[in-house]
């Protein structure tokens, strides 16, 4: 091989390298920021006995609709903190390999899905808190994106996606009690609307 193609396939490499460590890092740093305001709000909530649970999704009240934005950063207590923890991460993760500009818009269908569904079909007097909603937006997109771009690897994606974690589409229909499935159901909605606007 020629030095200068030797020197060529070298830049280029140390330019791969770079795009992977700025991807990993903004991968990194936007799950990582998503997770601190999940615990630290946490954290606040459970030092005031719990009183920031008012500004979940409460079904059809107008007050209950500033719930849309905040329910997704509230939890009721570690178990359920913890629960949503590990399947956000690991399917917001895989949605930012898709593509990591449609995280926020992704994210933003599913929180509005979720909110608005548990605000029309949630039992009056409830309040609906939590990220699952936004977990099964991330799941939605990720089980539809493959059929609606057709391309190879978000098909591998979506496969991927349903061999792993496909068993949580159940969480949908109505079940256990204090599970709010309305927010379940709008969530994954709304991230098929997403995998259908991206692609």
């Amino acid at each position: 091989m020629a030095p200068n193609s030797r020197s060529s396939l070298t830049r280029s490499a140390s330019r791969t390298g770079k795009q992977v460590t700025r991807s990993l890092k903004t991968q990194v740093t936007m799950l990582g920021t998503a997770m601190g305001a999940f615990w630290v709000t946490f954290v606040l909530n459970t030092m005031l006995g719990g009183a920031l649970n008012q500004f979940g999704v409460i079904p059809r009240t107008t007050v209950g609709l500033r719930g849309i934005l905040f329910a997704p950063f509230l939890h009721g207590n570690l178990n359920h903190l913890i629960a949503n923890t590990l399947p956000f991460l690991a399917l917001g993760w895989m949605v930012m390999l898709r593509d990591a500009r449609h995280f926020v818009p992704v994210t933003l269908f599913s929180m509005l899905g979720a909110g608005l569904m548990a605000w029309t079909l949630g039992a009056p007097g409830s309040v609906h808190i939590g990220a699952s909603g936004v977990v099964f937006g991330y799941l939605g997109f990720l089980l539809l994106a493959g059929v609606y771009t057709r391309s190879f690897w978000s098909i591998v994606l979506s496969l991927v996606t349903a061999g792993l974690w496909g068993g949580l589409v159940l969480g949908i229909a109505p079940g256990q009690a204090g599970i709010s499935w309305q927010a379940h159901l709008g969530g994954f909605i709304g991230g098929i609307l997403a995998a259908r606007r991206y692609r």
